[in-house]
């Protein structure tokens, strides 16, 4: 499956702020994925090659998104975030857009922060299920 347009684009924030040549570049999408350009990339060179960009310095930030407190009945702001990464990690870089079509096609909840307790238990369950199945 080919790699989205995010994923993409992480490839060339990253090269652009470790300072690596475009022959630099082109050496590792060879040595380390076998590909001659990013368009050709796997999900497992992606992996490679990123985990090679982490071991050289470069820290990407975390997929993060609003924080809605701790209200009584509804998810928690550890549940709210370990759901966005783990659907990150299962999508490969979703965004709360793809994940709230999955909430309400779901659970019937238009947001992450309409989501109940249980409802979040649920989520996590599930998420954690489909990331395996994945891969």
């Amino acid at each position: 499956m080919p790699l989205s347009t995010k994923q993409l684009a992480l490839i060339h924030v990253a090269k652009a702020k470790l300072g690596i040549t475009e022959d630099q570049y082109r050496a590792c999408l060879v040595q380390i994925a076998g590909v001659e350009s990013s368009k050709d990339l796997d999900r497992g060179g992606f992996e490679a090659l990123m985990g090679f960009f982490e071991y050289m310095g470069f820290k990407p930030l975390n997929p993060r998104g609003a924080v809605y407190g701790d209200r009584p009945g509804f998810a928690s702001s550890a549940q709210v975030q370990l759901i966005r990464e783990l659907w990150f990690e299962y999508t490969g870089g979703g965004q709360d857009d793809t994940l709230n079509k999955w909430l309400l096609r779901t659970f019937k909840v238009s947001s992450l922060r309409f989501l109940k307790m249980e409802q979040a238990r649920k989520a996590i369950t599930a998420l954690k299920a489909m990331k395996t199945r994945a891969a």
